[in-house]
């Protein structure tokens, strides 16, 4: 992948301070190791009138796969179809911000000893970047930079030019004009908005990318009209971590408004203010219900059936009653995640003994599931396209047979209670269908009813007396064959 940034100059100003500000010398080729290649600098042009420096980064295509193989990493959108065959060694990416911020990182903190306030000045900037990722397409691009004083040319690569009838490719050839920005804004610029266009990070993102949004960030993103699509998909669209990030860009704008410091802004907040009790998440509240009806059925192996990120297999470890506990998910992704969470790789023996991850659909009977004392399908059902929610019912409740199944799911009722969720939406947009509590209860009475289960319900978080709890819990019991015929079904 390539970038090259130019800038043009005059005798009492040569285009040639480029290279102090940037810390690398014109008349040098230099390289530097990356975790996934190797960065090139290089000046392809370097005069008094014009000078051009080039960053071209090498992608070790196998050191990708190797980094990212069973951690969740890796995470181009083509890298699924596959391994070693992908955009990344070609299309701008957070693979490429990041060469920025390790090569340049002098440069990006607008540091330079030799022309201090040359740093400090606006340069006649040129920026191109040739096959740019851009999902939401030219106009997003425009949208992004434009507002950071950028003229902004995005052309759209075909797909073929052989075969132009077949349409544009989701790149773009992105060149970026501006008299405005010092080389250091250029630079956070570039680190924050390439990895938001491509939508997509090779790396596992954490907590700290808040504080690297926020410092890349600085003065020009608390006011950016797409603050928020780019603080989500810096992210990587982790909702906790977006809130934090946009409430302290909220107070970063706060404080630029009233001409204080943010720490002033931040301690405005009495003190018992913010000992009050916050509200416990639903997804907290969501668990413990789960865990309560476990263990009210006195489940020792547990199932967690799609069990995500395993939040609630977390849960189930920390209580000694629960001696195995198995979570499956048809994302591979997802497993990786939990098990980065539960820390698989650190665990001890006897703990590690207790806890099984494994690959599995539930539109299909497996044998594996057989012989557990209970199971969960939490947040699950919902995500199913109507039509496949038989296939599902059986492998569980026909196939599996638990003593014990616990369901959890919406109560599309309570989304008016939602401020935030537009009319007519669902929760979530991989939610196929949500259910109103009469709906709830007659598929549940109709499965139970089915395959011999008995069925309880209950409801999880407030229970509003108009339109419900957020959420809906039903439990199944398998009920006890009491007659010879029974028992031989």
């Amino acid at each position: 992948m390539f970038l090259t940034i130019s800038t043009t100059g005059t005798p009492e100003r040569p285009a040639t301070d480029l290279g102090f500000l940037l810390h690398k010398h014109p008349d040098k080729a230099q390289a530097f190791s990356t975790s996934y290649g190797k960065a090139h600098v290089v000046y392809p042009e370097a005069a008094v009138e014009r000078c051009t420096a080039a960053l071209l980064l090498e992608v070790d295509a196998v050191a990708l796969v190797r980094r990212g193989k069973g951690k969740g990493r890796g995470g181009a959108p083509d890298a699924a179809l596959a391994q070693y065959v992908n955009d990344r060694p070609y299309a701008a990416s957070s693979l490429l911000a990041v060469a920025l911020s390790a090569v340049f990182s002098s440069a990006m903190r607008g540091v330079c000893a030799a022309l201090p306030e040359r740093a400090g000045q606006p340069l006649p900037l040129r920026v191109e970047v040739p096959a740019l990722p851009a999902r939401g397409g030219p106009a997003l691009v425009r949208r992004l930079f434009a507002p950071l004083g950028w003229t902004v040319t995005a052309e759209p690569v075909a797909l073929d030019p052989e075969f132009p009838e077949w349409g544009d490719s989701r790149y773009v050839d992105l060149v970026l004009q501006s008299e405005e920005s010092t080389l250091a804004e250029a630079l956070r610029h570039l680190y924050v908005l390439l990895p938001v266009l491509d939508d997509a990070k090779h790396y596992w993102v954490s907590s700290d990318e808040v504080d690297k949004l926020l410092r890349a960030g600085e003065g020009w993103l608390a006011d950016h009209p797409e603050q928020k699509l780019i603080t989500s998909r810096y992210l990587s669209r982790r909702w906790s971590l977006t809130r934090q990030a946009m409430e302290r860009l909220e107070l970063v704008r706060l404080a630029e408004a009233d001409d204080s410091d943010v720490g002033e802004i931040d301690n405005a907040v009495a003190e018992e203010t913010e000992a009050e009790e916050r509200p416990t998440p639903l997804a907290v509240l969501r668990r413990e219900a789960i865990v309560a009806a476990l263990t009210a059925s006195g489940a020792a192996r547990v199932l967690d059936l799609g069990c995500g990120e395993g939040q609630l297999v977390q849960a189930l470890l920390k209580d000694p009653r629960f001696t195995e506990i198995v979570g499956t998910d048809v994302s591979m992704r997802a497993l990786t995640i939990a098990g980065r969470r539960l820390k698989l790789d650190r665990m001890g023996e006897r703990q590690a003994a207790r806890v099984q991850l494994f690959q599995g659909s539930l539109a299909y009977t497996d044998n594996r599931l057989k012989g557990y004392d209970a199971a969960v399908l939490s947040e699950v059902i919902e995500h199913l396209d109507l039509p496949r929610l038989p296939a599902l019912e059986y492998a569980v409740f026909g196939a599996a047979r638990p003593r014990t199944v616990v369901v959890t799911t919406p109560n599309v009722e309570y989304n008016v209670r939602w401020e935030t969720l537009p009319a007519g939406h669902v929760r979530h947009r991989d939610h196929r269908f949500e259910w109103a509590r009469a709906e709830f209860r007659a598929w549940a009475g109709t499965v139970a009813q089915r395959h011999g289960y008995e069925v309880e319900f209950g409801p999880v978080g407030p229970d509003d007396p108009e339109v419900g709890p957020p959420t809906q819990l039903a439990v199944f019991t398998l009920r006890t064959p009491h007659t010879k015929e029974e028992k031989a079904a």
